[in-house]
């Protein structure tokens, strides 16, 4: 294990209000296996989702609503938008799914607003996106989480969704059906941890996808598609107290949550790199990221998001926030941790930076919805 280090990004100097009377301008112009660790699973290149002027493909449309006709139909239109799903399952076809089912049955939600449509993916999300892989040729589908307990599949609606399209659920708390998780190393030089135990199933698969919420986020500042990582580690080697039900070793105590978590984010993106980023922000909530903070509240922005370079999909989602993607901490949204897309597009990851982005779809200066974030 090893020790956070200090941010590799210079501090942003724009303002939060001085970004947003910018946005049009920016709009317009922009149990341990004994086995050795394995070669973690290799990112696409990312030139195979840029247009022919060298800028990134970041796909935003509307939904008013989780209407499975409608989310099958804007789903279908951001895949097209970012050149369809060809070139990924050109690497195979078998495919996973990483969805976002945080805090479990146990935490208690908003009052008289269902889970899905406040603070965790939806699964009609979910399932416009395995029918149309299948439709694209793909053979097997796993719907992956490491969740708070195994009720949460029904209770969110996930059981029979993937009943209803053939797919399969996969606990990765466990290492079934394999006789244990797997060591998958974070690449060269990683900032916190050298590996992580994953269920095997995370390094065969072909494809794999974050299918996250849009939401703020106390430490990270934001949680999108490489926040919605963290879910892959089984709970129980990251608890610092035996039974707090929670990855507290990933954050850390005290003035180490400020640079631990976020370095902890990008760590995990290189162990297991996303193939396809997209964004459940239909319905979601602002200043924060589950009930546990006091300040959440429901919003509709209305929107969803694709694309194949995750730090350019997650930077268009932040400023749809009303958010700069290149601030960092302590400026909004990340008041209390470094901002994990500084550090992940310093590494090559992907391109936080507007002017390098081409978005298709809506226009971004007509889709901002400004959030709270999470003091």
């Amino acid at each position: 294990m090893k020790h956070p280090t200090s941010s590799m990004c210079p501090r942003a100097s724009l303002t939060r209000r001085q970004f947003l009377h910018g946005m049009s301008a920016a709009a317009a112009g922009l149990a341990l296996a004994a086995c050795q660790p394995k070669t973690p699973p290799s990112a696409l290149p990312l030139s195979g989702n840029k247009t022919g002027d060298h800028k990134t493909l970041v796909s935003i449309r509307k939904a008013e609503s989780y209407d499975p006709t409608l989310i099958r139909k804007q789903v279908q239109a951001l895949f097209d938008d970012i050149g369809g799903l060809q070139d990924i399952l050109a690497h195979g076809n078998r495919v996973a799914v990483k969805t976002n089912l945080t805090g479990g049955i146990a935490t208690r939600g908003l009052p008289g607003i269902p889970e899905i449509e406040s603070y965790l993916t939806h699964p009609e999300v979910v399932r416009a996106v395995i029918e149309l892989f299948r439709d694209s040729g793909a053979k097997e589908i796993f719907v992956v989480e490491a969740v708070y307990e195994p009720e949460s599949w029904s209770a969110y609606g996930y059981a029979d969704m993937v009943k209803a399209t053939g797919a399969t659920l996969v606990d990765l708390n466990n290492f079934a059906p394999y006789n244990g998780f797997e060591k998958t190393p974070a690449g060269t030089d990683p900032f916190i941890y050298e590996d992580f135990p994953f269920n095997p199933i995370l390094n065969e698969v072909d494809v794999f996808v974050s299918v996250a919420k849009m939401k703020c986020h106390n430490i990270a500042g934001v949680t999108h598609s490489m926040k919605n990582l963290v879910g892959l580690a089984p709970l129980l080697p990251f608890e610092a107290n035996p039974g707090d039900h929670m990855r507290s070793h990933f954050h850390g105590t005290g003035d180490v949550t400020r640079t631990r978590l976020p370095r902890v984010i990008v760590d995990l993106n290189r162990a297991r790199p996303i193939h396809l980023s997209i964004i459940d922000g239909v319905w979601t909530t602002e200043a924060g990221e589950g009930p546990w903070i006091p300040a959440m509240t429901p919003i509709k922005p209305n929107l969803l998001f694709a694309g194949k370079d995750p730090v350019a999909t997650d930077a268009i989602a932040t400023a749809a926030q009303g958010f700069d993607p290149l601030s960092d901490y302590p400026n909004e949204p990340f008041v209390h941790g470094d901002n994990h897309l500084n550090l992940a597009a310093g590494l090559g990851l992907g391109t936080k930076r507007l002017e390098e982005i081409k978005i298709v779809g809506e226009k971004l200066a007509n889709v901002v919805k400004p959030f709270t974030p999470s003091y």
